[in-house]
């Protein structure tokens, strides 16, 4: 799939929390093509500190206006610096990368997209995208506390939301994999992005119910083509580069003891 670098101008940027911040950006061009899965590299400028791009996953893609959302945890210099950024201002990114989720082919098939903290950020356009095929997907979201659940408006736009905390501040308390949906319902695919605990957690109750499983990993990514080998996962074909390969695996593929 070809690759662009862009100057994308800020249309938004919505500051929905202490940690997290929601940038949307456009050009006057239709943007490219980008899959639900997918990520791009964005340049942070005017940082002492930061050199590298920082990897960040597709949020949305909004084609009536021409957007894409970006959807930021501020854990460093880079990502911080990324959150001042203002309505007008030019963002250099390179998109988009990666593999994407395998949508079904069967769009009759129950399918759970499970996301804890930022990882959520992917199942949301994932999400449109299987609805748009037919295929109403039923969202489960996970997070410390409930100032923690993030977009639950535009998630509940494209099929039913259950949530966990871990304070029980909204809905059930504890764990997604703890939520009581996975004794109601029956699925037959699992799509996660979150913290490896938790997918290692939501791939061994998929592994134990015979249930299709697709994670997306976070490995540290900086150059994002496969280059600098910081990304490299184990699997049954060796070690790959999730940026290039990945971020999107089957959890046939790896190599985790679950």
């Amino acid at each position: 799939m070809k690759k662009y670098i862009l100057d994308l101008t800020v249309t938004e940027n919505i500051h929905l929390h202490a940690n997290y911040v929601l940038i949307k950006l456009t050009q006057a061009a239709p943007l490219p093509e980008m899959l639900p899965g997918q990520f791009a590299e964005i340049r942070v400028d005017g940082s002492n500190t930061t050199f590298l791009r920082r990897p960040i996953s597709i949020n949305y893609v909004d084609r009536t206006k021409n957007e894409v959302w970006f959807l930021v945890q501020l854990v460093g210099d880079g990502t911080r610096k990324l959150a001042t950024v203002q309505k007008g201002d030019i963002v250099n990114v390179v998109l988009p990368l990666g593999n994407g989720f395998t949508l079904p082919t069967d769009t009759s098939k129950k399918v759970l997209l499970v996301g804890g903290g930022v990882g959520t950020a992917p199942m949301l356009y994932l999400g449109e995208t299987l609805l748009k095929m037919g295929c109403k997907p039923v969202f489960l979201l996970g997070a410390r506390s409930k100032n923690d659940l993030l977009q639950l408006d535009e998630f509940a736009r494209f099929g039913e939301v259950y949530t966990t905390t871990e304070d029980g501040s909204m809905g059930e308390k504890g764990y997604v994999t703890m939520h009581s949906i996975l004794q109601q319902t029956q699925f037959d695919m699992i799509y996660t992005c979150g913290p490896k605990p938790m997918m290692m957690a939501v791939a061994k109750y998929a592994k134990a119910n015979s249930i299709e499983c697709e994670v997306s990993l976070e490995n540290t990514m900086a150059c994002g083509v496969g280059a600098c080998l910081c990304c490299v996962e184990k699997t049954d074909e060796g070690h790959v580069c999730v940026c290039k390969e990945g971020p999107v695996f089957n959890i046939k593929k790896l190599l985790w003891q679950i």
